[in-house]
């Protein structure tokens, strides 16, 4: 079951969700708009063992242009989290017509996380974003049945992580193609 707009903020007053900065004009329906962070990283290429090197940027007061074919990782502005509730963070519709895609491969955010959230950017023509925009929009689920708080890496990030999965172990059957 998805969370409304209002039980958004009513959760958020009880201290079950976290919505930090919180501005209230950001609320939908069934969801709250969030906003891009003022670091991008560009993916740069791969080093001498194969793992792939990001080139971080701050975006600067007139913004910057992602181009199509490039791989990018924002964050958001706000501390997003649940100690209750899954999140699902996704793109906004009016940013995904201009072809700017969010969240291609990488949605759910798990219950007990808080933090900025990494973003996955893809765009399908040159774009310009802005620190600040309001770029995508997370929604709040129930869970159903017992949880186990989520412990795991990504969880404890404020900035745009690059993947951890080629660096370890557990990476073993991935390529890097």
């Amino acid at each position: 079951m998805i969370l409304t707009g209002k039980e958004i903020v009513r959760q958020m007053e009880l201290g079950h969700i976290r919505l930090d900065p919180f501005t209230p004009d950001a609320v939908n329906p069934n969801s709250y708009n969030y906003r891009l962070g003022p670091t991008i990283k560009e993916f740069d290429g791969l080093d001498g063992a194969g793992l792939p090197t990001f080139r971080e940027v701050t975006i600067p007061e007139d913004g910057y242009v992602l181009q199509p074919g490039r791989m990018y990782l924002g964050h958001t502005f706000e501390l997003i989290g649940s100690d209750r509730y899954a999140m699902s963070l996704i793109g906004r519709s009016s940013i995904g017509r201009l072809g700017l895609f969010l969240q291609v491969s990488a949605d759910l955010g798990h219950t007990t996380s808080c933090h900025q959230w990494t973003l996955e950017l893809v765009c399908v023509r040159p774009i310009r974003l802005y620190a600040g925009m309001r770029i995508g929009q997370v929604s709040f689920w129930c869970n159903q049945g017992d949880f186990t708080p989520y412990e795991g890496l990504y969880g404890r990030r404020n900035q745009p992580t690059e993947s951890r999965l080629l660096a370890s172990s557990a990476g073993r059957g991935a390529t890097n193609q």
